[in-house]
């Protein structure tokens, strides 16, 4: 029998001043909690140290640890009167911690590690406490009024956060728990678990949502609908499964396709007999190789294919694709144009049968510039997940890879010189003074093994470079700086102490990034007191020279230059003010600086001319290169925008496209990758800026025309908003904002994945697929349902009729091809290539005893059981199919194999 004991109602709170910069997204605040810095934890095994603690042995916290069951739970996100009213908007959530033991735990000397998402404003009761160690990891003890668990009994913590928590995957697995002189023990009920039909996490210690109401609305102006059956019914109602609009589809639509008047199809599956007139091999060998795994194989007795150059060269990667019944002809200017034309050629192929139908395709790219980026720091992903994006980003005609390898949670690449970035900065365990390992965060738990630890060896990121390059693919390499950098920060540190105890002090400072006698209290968006390079010291620039010298060596040996660098440079949260070496700094520099306001724009002006000098191009994030002066910047700078439309994100892209930058739209709202599918706290991901980005939402997307976008979406409250895009000016008549000149336009367009939810390979596949073909269709084609620009300024919003009903039928017909070339051709070419895909949640509503279900890609299966029967094939159809509630949809993957998340109807 278990025996509940709610701890008794006495609040402590356990407040410190802290500085930070405001989200621009959640208004995110101060971290609230004592921090204790490695020097002062003692908690750190050593085998020195008895085997016992208390009443507690090794084999009694392994016993615990295997037994002691823990329950996550969100009681509510509705705000009260216990909210610290200076924190976080005022707003806070309730959650609780069950605690069942079975064996009875009498001892004070332990506690328990874990990683909180959201910091803790205050505790109710008085038998444990929760402090904030650093980042997300917190620690559980037992209290003054701690009166121990006995055997079956559950006790509840129960706390208050700031914010709120919306999603399932909020709770961060792998508790851990530790005594003095013992080695950590995980906590085995915190581990994930994979569901055996969808191959995706699950997380048995947190107790599902239950409530729309009070759980998952963000504030009482929350219109968002939890994506129930019945939402996602309506959804997919107006979309019709039609195979034959999938015929003779290509993904990313072309920008020509004529059908030729011999209407019989052409097989494939004797196979091609190419004629290459002098390309290289190598540029086309990718594409073969898919073409391939369709099933349309290299042979002589194959169709004649030949290779040709186009009469007049056009822009990069055009190509012409001219189909006959006794021929195949590809026509482009440069390698990504032919490797192009073969892409078509296999998005035309039917893989039941492997015929494709005559015709002629005149296409070229909307955008140079069609990225992909992938956060492999916060948690690693393996060298093959790498190749396989990289395959299908050449399938789908993107080819910018910006890979993103270190930051406040894990340095992800070897470099030469400096083993430490790898040797600690790679991994995360329980070693709280950081000498071998970062502190655990993200629910990594404490051991250096997991698989969310790990790095890229300089062979491994050579062999990256080298399969990017044959698919016409540019990485993109990014260490992030000067906030972001926890992970080179302590590896550079845990150099200097290993140094220093060598009598070697020259040599230890030589690489270090911070300064020991800084005293500046700041707290970054993810809650660091300790992540932003010190930009006042040399050291620092010695470091970034070193790394990216030896980053460049790598592109050289692989034969592939490295002439485009991310420096990052976002949220930095008010470091320096307080560094002695930043007083110093200011008071006797050369540099211009003056103030600390003006340390982050040094620090970019002067990594960007670093990077110049080596005829390598800066890149950065929007936001951090605002704060920079133009003047004092290389003429040739890439910005990543990833700016939220409905809160005015088309602002800082028009003024730093005006500049004459390189924008690269990545708007959150339809490019962040690591945020939910649909409204369900059961999808993984954050949302900050959306709870609902689906394909169908992606394939909405206005790039040309940011503001125009209002007319069509809301925020994500479901809420309608204006985007003012008319010029407005300062008292002194200095431009604020305004339009795009008309001789400025952007870039191109990159997805993102961030992986501070993503800690699988699997997973990472879930979330970024399919929304990458996509992101392929937007940085290729522009749709002839796109509102025009206005460069003379417009103001839009759900009234202003621009977005005329005409451009949404286009654009409705449009995603309709769109969707069924998806459900009937595409996807089952996802899973020949092994990739785990997300299988949609589907639509399902009951009327009169029948059931009606639908799907987002129609073409995809669709199964039903009742009353917990077996799972039986539905039927599309309009009569519907007689159930007995209650009753539970899914959908099958394109191969018939994998099966979606199962949903009640309700």
């Amino acid at each position: 029998m278990k025996i509940r004991v709610i701890v008794s109602a006495v609040t402590l709170a356990l407040t410190v001043s802290a500085c930070s910069k405001q989200s621009e997204t959640e208004e995110l605040t101060s971290a609230i909690f004592p921090i204790e810095q490695g020097s002062q934890v003692v908690e750190q095994s050593a085998s020195n140290k008895a085997l016992t603690q208390g009443s507690l042995t090794q084999a009694r916290l392994k016993k615990i640890g295997e037994t002691l069951d823990i329950r996550y739970r969100v009681v509510t996100n509705i705000p009260d009167e216990h909210c610290d009213k200076d924190a976080a908007d005022g707003r806070c959530f309730l959650a609780e911690i069950d605690l069942t033991s079975e064996i009875a735990i009498d001892s004070k000397d332990w506690s328990i590690y874990y990683s909180q998402m959201r910091p803790i404003q205050s505790i109710v009761g008085d038998e444990f406490t929760i402090s904030r160690i650093q980042g997300d990891l917190h620690k559980i003890s037992p209290a003054a009024g701690f009166s121990g668990i006995k055997k079956g009994q559950t006790k509840t913590i129960q706390f208050r956060g700031e914010l709120w928590q919306l999603s399932e995957t909020d709770a961060m697995p792998n508790y851990y728990i530790v005594a003095d002189g013992l080695e950590p023990v995980i906590i085995r009920s915190t581990q994930l678990s994979l569901d055996p039909e969808t191959g995706m996490e699950l997380r048995p210690y947190v107790s599902a949502f239950t409530d729309s109401e009070t759980q998952y609305k963000r504030r009482e102006t929350d219109k968002l609908e939890w994506a129930t059956t019945q939402v996602l019914y309506r959804s997919n109602l107006d979309t019709p499964n039609s195979p034959k609009l999938a015929e003779n589809a290509i993904l990313p639509t072309p920008t020509k396709v004529a059908l030729k008047s011999d209407a019989k199809s052409v097989s494939l599956k004797s196979g091609l007999k190419l004629t290459l007139n002098g390309v290289s091999p190598g540029a086309v060998d990718a594409a073969l190789q898919r073409l391939a795994q369709l099933g349309v194989e290299q042979t002589d007795k194959g169709i004649k294919t030949v290779l040709l150059p186009l009469p007049v060269p056009g822009v990069l990667g055009e190509y012409r694709l001219d189909i006959s019944s006794s021929e195949i002809k590809i026509l482009a200017a440069d390698d990504a144009g032919f490797s192009y034309g073969l892409a078509s050629l296999a998005a035309l192929v039917d893989v039941e049968t492997l015929t494709v139908n005559p015709m002629l395709v005149e296409d070229a790219p909307r955008y140079d510039f069609r990225g992909m980026h992938i956060d492999v720091s916060r948690n690693f992903h393996s060298k093959q997940l790498i190749l396989d994006l990289l395959d299908q980003m050449a399938a789908y005609k993107l080819n910018k890879l910006h890979l993103h390898m270190a930051d406040d949670e894990g340095w992800r690449l070897e470099i030469a010189g400096l083993p430490e970035l790898t040797d600690v900065g790679s991994k995360r365990c329980h070693d709280l003074n950081e000498d071998t390992c970062l502190l655990p965060q993200l629910g990594s738990g404490p051991f250096s093994e997991a698989k969310v630890n790990g790095y890229y060896s300089k062979a491994d990121y050579i062999e990256i470079l080298q399969y990017a390059n044959a698919r016409q693919i540019q990485v993109i390499p990014s260490m992030d700086m000067p906030g972001h950098s926890r992970a080179a920060i302590k590896s550079m540190e845990a150099r200097y102490r290993t140094l220093m105890d060598a009598d070697k002090a020259e040599q230890a400072k030589q690489y270090l990034l911070s300064d020991s006698e800084d005293k500046t209290v700041y707290s970054s968006i993810q809650y660091y007191s300790d992540n932003t390079l010190n930009v006042c010291m040399e050291s620092t620039f010695t470091f970034i020279d070193k790394v990216i010298d030896e980053i460049a060596a790598l592109h050289k040996q692989a034969g592939v230059p490295l002439d485009l660098y991310h420096i990052g440079a976002d949220e930095t949260a008010g470091a320096w003010i307080e560094s002695p070496a930043c007083k110093a700094f200011i008071a006797n520099n050369d540099k211009g600086v003056t103030k600390m306001e003006e340390l982050g724009a040094y620090f970019i002006e002067r990594t960007a001319k670093l990077l110049a000098d080596k005829g390598i191009e800066a890149a950065g994030w929007s936001d951090g290169m605002s704060h920079t002066r133009p003047e004092n910047m290389p003429k040739q700078v890439q910005s990543n925008i990833w700016d939220v439309v409905a809160h005015g994100g088309h602002q800082r892209a028009h003024q730093q496209a005006n500049l004459g930058w390189q924008a690269v739209l990545g708007q959150p709202e339809v490019l962040y990758f690591d945020f939910p599918y649909e409204a369900d706290p059961k999808e993984h991901g954050y949302y900050w800026a959306s709870r609902n980005t689906n394909s169908k939402k992606i394939h909405s997307f206005m790039a040309g025309n940011l503001p125009a976008n209002a007319e069509q979406w809301t925020d994500i409250e479901a809420l309608p908003f204006e985007a003012d895009d008319t010029l407005k000016t300062d008292e002194a008549g200095k431009v604020i904002n305004g339009p795009l000149k008309a001789s400025f336009s952007f870039a191109g367009i990159q997805g993102q994945l961030w992986s501070e939810t993503v800690r699988s390979d699997e997973v990472a596949e879930y979330m970024m697929f399919p929304r990458l073909m996509m992101l392929a269709e937007r940085a290729w084609h522009q749709p002839s349902w796109e509102v025009p620009y206005q460069h003379q300024g417009a103001v839009y919003n759900q009234t202003s009729g621009y977005f005329t009903k005409e451009m949404r039928q286009a654009q409705a017909n449009d995603w309709h091809r769109v969707a069924n070339t998806l459900g009937a051709k595409e996807l089952l070419k996802l899973d020949k290539a092994n990739i785990a895909y997300r299988v949609p949640t589907p639509g399902a509503v009951i009327k009169e005893g029948k059931l009606f279900a639908n799907v987002i890609f129609p073409g995809l299966k669709i199964e039903y059981r009742d009353a917990g029967g077996q799972w039986q094939a539905y039927a599309e159809g309009v009569e519907g199919v007689e159930v007995t509630t209650p009753v539970e949809v899914r959908v099958i993957a394109a191969d018939g194999k994998r099966k979606g998340r199962t949903l009640v109807v309700n």
